[in-house]
């Protein structure tokens, strides 16, 4: 089975795709929670794909061959993933965490909910100018300011 995905996606965001592929030749009792591996490593859901593959597999060709497990959930390795509201809060979290540092909260707490489901949405569905639309606001700095005192990243390990 193989899908094309968007580096700054999430693998859970396809688990629905997934399941109803396996479904075919599974029995409903044998599924339980669904979790990503690659060789031998439990893949973190809350991390994006792309990092995944730059930490995990950067060295391999493509297509990112990943096992999918559908039960013995590695409860000391990864943190469970109940729902893809849980995702979109990670999300946003670490969206509004990004504005603090780049622009006081600023930005984000100028935006209706309407401009944080348009964000979520385009993400979730690879819609690019859906998601770019509101992402390039998060983007961009005050022309009165000369740039951005803090510029938010994360180093992973």
């Amino acid at each position: 089975f193989q899908l094309l995905l968007p580096r700054i996606s999430y693998l859970t965001l396809v688990t629905d795709k997934v399941k109803k592929h396996f479904q075919k030749v599974m029995r409903q009792e044998e599924v339980s929670e669904i979790w990503f591996e690659y060789e031998g490593t439990p893949l973190k859901w809350h991390y994006p794909i792309g990092l995944l593959f730059d930490l995990h597999a950067s060295n391999t060709a493509l297509p990112w061959s990943i096992t999918v497990h559908f039960k013995n959930f590695p409860e000391k390795d990864i943190l469970h993933c109940h729902s893809k509201d849980v995702i979109e809060a990670h999300f946003m979290a670490c969206i509004k965490e990004a504005d603090a540092l780049k622009h006081k909260s600023q930005v984000i707490n100028e935006m209706q909910k309407k401009d944080h489901k348009q964000l979520w949405m385009g993400l979730q569905n690879d819609k690019f100018e859906q998601f770019w639309a509101i992402n390039r606001k998060l983007m961009e700095y005050p022309p009165e300011d000369s740039g951005f005192r803090y510029i938010p990243f994360r180093i992973y390990q």
